[in-house]
């Protein structure tokens, strides 16, 4: 096993509305999919943005694509036109949910 972020294995989209924040992760096979699954729940999500996410986080699996959708809500202090963070776009969650680490086996990591 050996510890990895996630933007070594996988990508992601992501965006805002009102006060939530919606990220895509998308994994480049089903092997790391299925790793993704047990790794990066809801909670651990929700976690790793602590400070940022005050709200539930819900994560919807996309298998047949080998994805999966995380809805973050109360997410951007209010929203973009009342909050007084300096950058809360959506977009930006995506960016540090790939510093996630997770722990993967060495041969699917693909240098």
């Amino acid at each position: 096993m050996t510890t990895v972020q996630l933007s070594e294995i996988s990508q992601t989209r992501a965006g805002d509305k009102g006060n939530k924040v919606n990220i895509g992760l998308f994994a480049p096979n089903e092997e790391i999919y299925k790793v993704l699954l047990e790794q990066v729940t809801p909670e651990k999500v929700r976690e790793h943005f602590t400070g940022l996410v005050e709200g539930e986080v819900v994560r919807y699996e996309l298998p047949n694509i080998h994805a999966m959708n995380f809805v973050c809500y109360d997410a951007l202090d209010g929203g973009g036109s009342s909050s007084l963070r300096v950058d809360n776009l959506g977009k930006c969650f995506g960016g540090n949910l790939m510093r996630m680490e997770i722990e993967i086996e060495e041969d699917l990591v693909r240098l």
